[in-house]
């Protein structure tokens, strides 16, 4: 939470007028000259101060339908055409691209507990720390404000590193992470979570992305979701649940040739691109897959 401001000096002593909106010119005597100057100020400052105020501006979502690559197992020079890319929020950004961070925010890295304090790991009645089994990731505790908010600390960290580094938005990864605790943690402790997340990467200027959770799309708007990254939607076939809320601002990933032309022929105006499972860079020739529509 933010501390709460101090109290401002008094209307009296700012001249503000009671509408509280702009300055007003004391009363005092005046030459005729200076009346004249102080009666054009007056009318720039009425004229001003009718305006409404101007409000901050959303952070603008990647372009729809444009070439990506995703490279959060490590940076390299993107292929010729794209324009999105996607890498690690300990990476810098790729020069002259819209550049999403990835953050790993409701699970810890493998091998990475230690990082966190205990009691943010989630546990299970016998004490044991619940674990991601496919990824080997402990998964994270959201399941009350006070952690949430703990937990939010840390990640807003690597938020504002991906901002510092001039990255456009972030992706908070592993938001369906309820859907594996063992009925410990609600669909609604990590929306709550998440808004938390959506806040404070609009401060800093970026948009957000909807990791995956198709059932959570209709809510995007009240959890600050600006656009949705879809793993293997085509291969689920439900890329049009992502659709029907964000439109074709929709970021696809599939890790198999089946997945891709299923996406690739049904919403062939998405940004859609195969990845290998491990998401190595070029350099892995044997395991390195890259394909697009």
């Amino acid at each position: 939470m933010r501390p709460r401001r101090e109290p401002g000096p008094s209307r009296q002593d700012t001249g503000v007028s009671e509408a509280g909106s702009c300055p007003l010119f004391a009363e005092f005597e005046m030459p005729l000259s200076r009346l004249r100057l102080a009666a054009a100020s007056t009318a720039l400052l009425t004229a001003a101060c009718a305006a409404p105020a101007a409000q901050a501006a959303t952070p603008a979502p990647p372009p729809a339908g444009a070439a990506f690559d995703y490279q959060i197992g490590g940076a390299y020079d993107p292929p010729e055409g794209v324009k999105v890319v996607t890498r690690d929020h300990g990476t810098a950004p790729a020069k002259g691209l819209y550049n999403i961070c990835y953050v790993n925010a409701f699970q810890a890295q493998p091998g990475a507990e230690g990082e966190w304090d205990d009691d943010l790991l989630l546990r299970d009645a016998s004490g044991n720390v619940v674990m991601d089994g496919d990824w080997g990731e402990a998964l994270l505790d959201v399941g009350t404000a006070g952690k949430r908010t703990r937990i939010a600390a840390k990640v807003d960290s690597w938020i504002d590193e991906c901002a510092a580094k001039g990255y456009q938005a972030v992706e908070p990864d592993n938001f369906d992470s309820f859907t594996r605790s063992d009925g410990l943690l609600t669909d609604a402790d990590a929306q709550d979570y998440i808004k938390l997340l959506s806040a404070h990467a609009h401060e800093k200027g970026l948009a957000i992305a909807q990791k995956n959770t198709s059932e959570l799309s209709a809510r995007h708007t009240q959890n600050g979701l600006d656009f949705a990254v879809a793993e293997e939607c085509g291969e689920q076939h439900n890329c049009g649940e992502f659709t029907a809320a964000f439109g074709d601002h929709v970021i696809v990933i599939e890790y198999t040739a089946e997945g891709l032309s299923y996406a690739c022929g049904h919403w062939p105006r998405l940004s859609i691109v195969r990845r290998d499972h491990d998401v190595v860079t070029p350099d892995d020739a044997e395991n390195y897959v890259r394909e697009t529509c």
